[in-house]
């Protein structure tokens, strides 16, 4: 069971069942299994709310069964020891208590039922983590669209902090008169900006003419902006905001002294993942007159635009080689060097 967690910041555990989960571990040793758990904490004060809430945080990771599977059986397994059952398994098993631990968790999976689940995908999974927890713990449901995120847009919440900061400074007289940095350089209030992340609230309120409008916290991989929806994005945004939702705001930026850098949304929509295209290229058998065409042609058709990414093939060996721009007509002088068969373009 992993013990690093703060189990006293998870949602729905309190010090109560804290002082006991961690007592028991004390005095009798760690937690050999989901089950070994529940067994031993049956006649304490953890309760199945807190049970699932330890599940959704990871608690039981180290153990063998996915959180999916925890869920779906915690109650079944709990109900099993609290109705009486547990007494007569007891009794029926007591020439395997000497067993291995691999013999126990078997004779766990005889005395429980578990609801066997393939784990849950990692965005569901780090979506509980910050249900449970206000944090991430395993990782972040960004980090996989980081790449794509930076090319879509123009501004982070680092660079939202440094112009928050920059204009307390220039306000205290911190800097030279007039001097202009990097950040009020690229940035300015009422330019066009786009922001990418994760909802993580969506404040709706009516207008004193009862328009409809909101203020949405989304969090990037740095920190969290404010994005502020008038009723006629609101409108377009339709089904896009939602918290848990990743999304891409297209919008001006709203800079007043004293206050946060904020964001007036006039466009927010689903930022879809886009597949990455891998061009391959087949060298095995080539002569050297055909790889030096191809070198030659990698190197001419390299590019910041429309960049795929290529590598080589020889026999059962893939080597990454770069990336190039590539159109069917560029496609087509490659096929033209090695053959048509031994070139191939496909999305992962």
């Amino acid at each position: 069971m992993q013990l690093d967690l703060d189990f006293g910041s998870i949602k729905n555990v309190g010090t109560v069942p804290v002082d006991s989960i961690v007592k028991e571990r004390k005095e009798h040793g760690d937690y050999e299994s989901f089950t070994d758990f529940c067994e031993r904490i049956a006649d304490e004060a953890v309760n199945k709310k807190c049970i699932e809430s330890l599940i959704k945080a990871g608690a039981f990771d180290e153990f063998k069964q996915t959180r999916s599977t925890l869920l779906a059986s915690f109650e079944g397994i709990i109900d099993t020891i609290q109705s009486g059952k547990k007494k007569g398994f007891q009794g029926q098993v007591t020439m395997f208590d000497l067993g291995s631990k691999e013999e126990q968790e078997n004779l766990d999976e005889m005395k429980y039922k578990f609801e066997e689940h393939e784990e849950l995908p990692d965005r569901e999974l780090l979506a509980l983590e910050k249900e449970m927890l206000g944090i991430y713990i395993s990782g972040h449901p960004l980090e996989k669209l980081r790449t794509q995120i930076e090319k879509q847009t123009n501004i982070n919440t680092i660079e939202l902090r440094q112009l928050v900061e920059q204009m307390s400074t220039t306000n205290t007289g911190g800097g030279l008169e007039g001097e202009l940095t990097p950040v009020n350089i690229k940035y300015h209030d009422g330019q066009n900006v786009k922001y990418a992340g994760i909802i993580n609230s969506v404040k709706k309120k009516y207008t004193k003419n009862n328009k409809i409008m909101a203020f949405v916290s989304i969090e990037d991989l740095y920190g969290t902006a404010e994005v502020i929806v008038f009723e006629n994005a609101y409108i377009k945004a339709g089904k896009s905001l939602i918290e848990g939702n990743i999304v891409i705001v297209d919008g001006r930026l709203s800079i007043r002294e004293d206050e946060d850098a904020t964001i007036i949304a006039n466009d927010i929509k689903d930022l879809k993942e886009q597949k990455q295209r891998i061009l391959t290229l087949d060298i095995t058998n080539s002569t050297e007159e055909e790889k030096d065409k191809l070198r030659g042609a990698i190197r001419y058709f390299n590019g910041d635009k429309n960049n795929i990414n290529v590598q080589v093939k020889i026999e059962d060996t893939l080597k990454p080689s770069g990336q190039i721009y590539l159109t069917d007509e560029i496609l087509k002088i490659f096929e033209d060097i090695l053959g048509k068969e031994k070139v191939k373009l496909e999305s992962k």
